[in-house]
């Protein structure tokens, strides 16, 4: 994993591969510094992506899916939205071999790291201010220690009993707010 570089992913010959970009690409490919960014953030989709998630993201600059997509077609309807951060969850089969495990990367000026099982969050995150996992399939979202904690839920089946979330979250030139959305 690279530390302090931004990646996102871009298909090649059918498969995701990572790519180092500096900030979050907008849709026209300006790049976004000092500019407000949507973020949609999702997980544990197990392969269902509902009509009303997507409708967000649509609306979204970025997408963070924090692992557990369960087919690549779930990937291929989203990633022509914006710029697509994805982490590998441990349904995910031999088609995701090429997504990692976690990644560190900046958008709008705020540190995120993203994996899918809060438990394999790495014990230093240096100058992280948003930790986003899923995993639980349920909705978490607490401030510890000056760091967001956060867990956009289950947007695809809903599992255990508990409800269908995903976060939608606004960055700028450092700082962040974020929503929860529960269908």
């Amino acid at each position: 994993m690279s530390m302090g570089k931004s990646v996102c992913f871009e298909e090649k010959a059918g498969c995701l591969l990572e790519k180092n970009i500096d900030e979050c690409g907008i849709r026209n490919g300006e790049m976004a510094e000092n500019k407000k960014i949507k973020i949609g953030i999702i997980s544990d989709t197990h392969g269902l992506l509902r009509t009303e998630v997507l409708d967000i993201l649509q609306s979204c600059d970025c997408i963070f899916h924090a692992g557990d997509v369960d087919r690549p077609e779930i990937l291929d309807a989203i990633r022509s939205l914006g710029a697509l951060y994805v982490v590998r969850g441990n349904n995910d089969g031999c088609w995701a071999q090429n997504l990692r495990r976690s990644l560190n990367f900046t958008v709008g000026n705020v540190k995120f790291f993203m994996v899918h099982d809060r438990k394999d969050v790495a014990w230093e995150l240096g100058d992280t201010q948003v930790v986003i996992f899923g995993h639980s399939h349920q909705y978490f979202a607490k401030e510890i220690d000056g760091r967001l904690w956060l867990n956009p839920g289950s947007c695809g089946r809903s599992r255990f009993g508990g409800d269908v979330t995903m976060a939608v979250m606004t960055v700028e030139n450092g700082s962040w707010q974020v929503e929860k959305i529960m269908f």
